[in-house]
């Protein structure tokens, strides 16, 4: 079934509560495997946690990932691809990791990227023909990382390869077995536990256990992409005092050494990188858009001040001034003891000790 232009319908009589389900994790799409290499510094919870059955109310996970296998690869590593695409293997969810390049627009033989040969030919068998093959029969479909969800770098301007993210290619209006779109968790690369979270959430809903995670109009779990960067960071203050970083150095605002913290939809300064630690802005690092559709043309040239950025300063400029003033001397007035604080032989706080109603 092609699914280039169209897309399955849902299906209403779909199965629930699976006590065992398989992860067909492929990252031959146009990436660096960075989002596999960072989903293993996750820890809430681990992706060992998850496939060694430790977290209550999953289904037996199989997880099926080059870098994670201990399979020896090859068509012992492709056997349950395989098996899934003929209709053998059910239910499993299908990750793709990477952009999805359009093989439309080569004229002749050629293809941009490959998974596996196919075992009559010895032709390479590109990451189209298995996402047509497979995103139809999964019970459900999740992009992981930025390039997945929306093209990311490969789709930039300018790009040879028309790289797209997988709903583009599978459709917006695509619906896997389980009545879900795809779930695209974006990020450069994804922030391990927001994967893993997600993750989790899909097999509790195939456990029967919890409803269908709930995602935003550009199919991102809303918990996680509903704020800004902006409103979680722990520089925020600075800019409503109009206190500006003017350089890497600085603990202040950096919004106008290049940082677009306040308009892209991101939780990593709130939740840190690793174990709570991290963050871009909570290290020094500008926020550059990554997670973001319009990513990275909307938001280049990197570490130049954002349009608007001067504007906003200007407004908030007079208002921030007045603000650090007054709560400068509300900080001065707070950083004293109250004066009946002292060893001496009167009591003065007030207290009466001799006072009867």
């Amino acid at each position: 079934m092609t699914t280039q232009s169209g897309t399955t319908e849902a299906r209403a009589d779909a199965p629930k509560g699976f006590d065992e389900i398989t992860i067909l994790w492929i990252s031959e799409g146009m990436s660096c495997d960075g989002d596999t290499v960072s989903l293993t510094a996750a820890g809430q919870p681990s992706i060992e946690d998850v496939v060694l059955g430790l977290i209550p109310g999953l289904p037996k996970v199989n997880l099926v990932n080059k870098v994670l296998s201990p399979s020896l690869g090859g068509e012992d590593f492709l056997a349950p691809y395989r098996k899934a695409a003929r209709g053998e293997l059910e239910p499993f969810i299908l990750v793709i990791e990477g952009s999805v390049p359009n093989q439309n627009i080569i004229e002749g033989d050629g293809y941009w990227t490959s998974f596996g040969n196919d075992p009559a030919t010895g032709e390479p068998q590109t990451l189209n023909w298995w996402i047509d093959q497979l995103a139809p029969k999964a019970w459900a479909v999740v992009a992981a990382g930025t390039c997945a969800t929306f093209g990311g770098i490969h789709a930039m301007a300018g790009n040879p390869t028309g790289c797209m993210g997988l709903a583009d290619y599978l459709g917006w209006e695509f619906k896997a077995r389980s009545g879900l779109p795809v779930v695209n968790v974006p990020g450069c690369p994804i922030q391990p536990e927001n994967f893993m979270e997600t993750l989790v959430w899909v097999l509790q809903h195939a456990a029967g256990t919890a409803p269908p995670p709930p995602l935003d109009h550009m199919l991102r779990p809303q918990w996680l992409f509903g704020k800004t960067v902006h409103e979680g960071c722990d520089r925020a203050a600075y800019y409503e005092q109009a206190d500006f970083a003017k350089d890497y150095n600085s603990p202040k605002c950096q919004v106008k050494v290049g940082c677009w913290g306040p308009v892209v939809n991101c939780n990593v300064p709130k939740r840190g990188w690793m174990s709570g630690i991290g963050g871009c802005p909570n290290v020094g690092g500008i926020c550059i858009g990554c997670t973001m559709p319009s990513f990275p043309d909307a938001f280049m040239p990197f570490m130049d001040e954002p349009p608007g950025g001067t504007l906003s300063s200007m407004v908030i400029k007079p208002y921030g001034a007045v603000i650090r003033r007054l709560r400068g001397i509300t900080n001065d007035m707070v950083n004293h003891e109250p004066r009946w604080r002292h060893n001496k032989q009167k009591l003065t706080s007030g207290y009466d000790p001799h006072w009867r109603a």
